[in-house]
């Protein structure tokens, strides 16, 4: 008997942050979610990595009011809230308090599913994260990040993946957000890690960036994965995930069971190309493969960004010789896994490596704090060694830290309240923990979100509601044309 496939859907985070710079409003995604919950996924990924950031400092969306909007029109399918694990949703981490209280959070504001990862794979730093999900009912599948590297192997991913089953987790699901997984690699890591979940789920979270996972997806679920994340068709491919539309059809086609109902999704697919037009904002096309991927290793948008960033520092037509260097930055500093924060700690590292070499300096004769606190441990366990020379040229002779990177911060509830309080709710104490005074006051005065995206029902809807908010149109004919055959 064939198995049963799930999916999950990332079209309302992930995939526009990968496309679309995380810009879509929760006005845009008023006519795509109901779609989507109608369409039988396991979970719909709604808030997390950049999405809760974008919204407070670029959009002005309060992220708490996002999650109850969406909870009125997505019923029938969990939501999932995605965090960093003892950082939530910045490159800092929490005191354990603002982690426990953001789980109360979450599963107040309807929050069903929660998604944590670390971006070390030290399950130590997803001790608190998974213990007060649980607590308050919310069902915890936990990240394990893949990378590709001579330490990375697949004993190292059985021996995490055990560490988090002893957390407690309901399921795991595989991240692997720079696209590198490859099939052969499938065919040993997933058996792998089968092998020691038994009947737990495995999901599988891969991005297009080398322009495999399509394919990669489907010798996945061969060799074990039961969960795939993927997007509608508009927002997958280029560095975004899979189409929702093709691997269910591909699946079927091997004779698996999918109970995904296309319908609804193909409809949501047309309204994200209506306001992918509309707002000047890229479809995903499918990228060619490129072996220097997997030497530097970094996400499609940061090396794009990257590009742009060096032209303003006079680096122009570097970005080739910035991504070798921060290569074997990445193989110095014992092969930290290329996502935030660690991505842009390396990059930033190869960078001034480059311009100090200019200059006539060594390399590493200039460190920023992070990547000191890295080495030490500060962020958690490292996967790789570090040369004990370049360790103490780093750090400059300090210990290393050897415990729980959240142990070394202090209850911040009780400050908070006395230097920034009295908030109406837990809500605002938490925006105020995750960003300073000027941000948290410029998305409290801008008010409730705005819902008047001009996308309607239907074409004629959509119309009327252009129309109308224009204002410098006072009056329009609508004609009927009948085509006769």
């Amino acid at each position: 008997m064939s198995r049963t496939i799930r999916l999950v859907d990332v079209t309302l985070r992930d995939a526009h942050q990968c496309l679309w710079a995380t810009r879509m409003t929760t006005a845009m995604m008023q006519e795509i979610a109901p779609r989507l919950d109608r369409a039988g996924f396991e979970a719909i990924d709604l808030v997390g990595g950049a999405v809760f950031d974008v919204c407070v400092r670029y959009l002005r969306e309060d992220p708490w009011e996002r999650m109850r909007i969406l909870n009125q029109w997505v019923t029938e399918t969990p939501l999932i809230i995605h965090t960093r694990g003892q950082s939530l949703f910045t490159f800092e981490f929490f005191p354990d308090d603002i982690v426990e209280l953001a789980a109360e959070r979450f599963a107040a504001n309807g929050m069903r599913y929660h998604t944590p990862y670390d971006a070390l794979n030290d399950m130590r730093n997803l001790e608190i994260p998974i213990r007060a999900a649980k607590s308050h009912g919310l069902h915890v599948v936990g990240g394990l990040v893949y990378t590709y590297s001579p330490v990375h192997t697949d004993a190292y991913y059985q021996k995490k993946a055990k560490e988090l089953i002893a957390l407690g987790v309901d399921g795991i699901f595989l991240k692997d957000a720079s696209g590198l997984l490859r099939p052969e690699r499938v065919a040993t890591l997933i058996p792998a890690l089968k092998s020691v979940m038994g009947e737990m789920p495995l999901q599988i979270h891969t991005h297009c960036n080398s322009g495999l996972a399509p394919y990669v997806v489907l010798q996945a679920v061969e060799h074990g994965v039961d969960v795939v994340h993927t997007a509608t068709s508009t927002l997958a491919n280029g560095v975004s995930h899979s189409p929702t539309e093709r691997v269910t059809q591909n699946l079927r086609r091997r004779g698996y069971g999918v109970d995904i109902d296309l319908g609804p999704v193909e409809e949501a697919a047309e309204r994200l190309a209506f306001i992918a037009e509309a707002e000047g904002k890229p479809v995903g096309e499918v990228r060619e493969y490129d072996e220097f991927h997997y030497c530097h290793q970094c996400p499609g948008g940061m090396v794009s960004n990257l590009a742009y960033q060096l032209e303003g520092m006079g680096l122009q037509g570097r970005l080739n010789e910035i991504l070798e260097e921060a290569w074997h930055v990445r193989e110095d500093l014992g092969y930290p896994i290329i996502v935030s924060p660690f991505a842009q700690y390396v990059v930033t590292q190869a960078i001034l490596n480059v311009m100090g070499r200019d200059q006539g300096r060594a390399r590493y004769d200039t460190v920023p704090n992070e990547v000191q606190l890295y080495v030490r441990g500060g962020y958690g366990e490292i996967a790789g060694t570090i040369d004990p020379n370049l360790y103490d040229k780093i750090t400059r002779g300090q210990d290393p830290i050897t415990e729980r990177p959240g142990l070394l911060v202090p209850p911040g509830i009780k400050r908070l309240r006395d230097q920034r309080g009295p908030f109406q709710s837990d809500d605002d104490l938490l925006l105020a923990a995750f960003y300073d005074d000027g941000q948290y006051s410029a998305l409290k005065a801008v008010g409730p979100i705005r819902m008047d995206y001009p996308l309607g029902e239907t074409p004629l809807l959509t119309l009327i509601k252009g129309i109308a908010a224009r204002p410098d149109v006072t009056g329009f004919h609508y004609f009927e044309k009948t085509l006769r055959g």
